[in-house]
């Protein structure tokens, strides 16, 4: 019987075993793309563009920054890959995620460690790091959900906490062209990559 094919070939050339990741075989450039065309909310948002996970993952890096001030650029570049395995798992819904048990957790932590390694990040960032991240994350659900995902704020709160306004000041959510946040998340990962030196 033949094994079944556990490898993705992406645009940059690179083929990516699912199973078995290597940093080697991670390029930012097919990090971007794949999350720039990747739909949150399953694309139940309104709005003319899907967001996509890359221009989330934007938004909580930028909430991040907020709530982590003193927060070194190698812990900004966390945030903004906190979803980078989304590129070619999907983005999946939590309902979908409880559904599916340990299988996708395990594929995404595999997938995370090589993307971390690839980017001079530790395979598992600290307790106190995720905590911020999560926060930053939830946030932004929040965010989503009452802007474009036709949630009140009472629901959005009962599910994702009710945000600190202050983090939140001036921001908003953003529909634009995939190509458009594909490059500024390039360019936003690039820019933290020098910081970092």
């Amino acid at each position: 019987m033949k094994t079944p094919r556990a490898w993705q070939r992406m645009l940059s050339g690179r083929r990516l075993d699912l199973l078995d990741p290597t940093p080697v075989d991670i390029e930012i450039e097919d990090i971007a793309h794949g999350l720039a065309f990747v739909a949150r909310w399953n694309g139940q948002t309104r709005g003319d563009f899907a967001y996509s996970v890359a221009e989330h993952s934007l938004l909580v890096e930028t909430l991040f920054g907020r709530i982590a001030r003193s927060a070194p650029p190698k812990w900004r570049l966390a945030a903004l890959l906190h979803d980078a395995p989304e590129y070619v798992i999907g983005d999946m819904i939590s309902p979908v995620k409880a559904a599916m048990g340990s299988g996708y957790s395990v594929l995404d932590k595999r997938l995370e460690a090589a993307i971390h390694l690839r980017f001079g990040l530790p395979a598992s960032v600290p307790v106190t790091v995720k905590k911020h991240i999560k926060k930053a994350d939830r946030i932004s659900a929040w965010m989503e959900a009452t802007e474009i995902a036709g949630f009140s704020e009472a629901e959005a709160n009962r599910l994702f906490g009710t945000p600190e306004p202050a983090v939140m000041e001036g921001l908003s959510i953003r529909l634009r062209p995939p190509r458009e946040v594909r490059e500024d998340y390039v360019a936003r990962v690039e820019g933290l990559l020098a910081e970092v030196g």
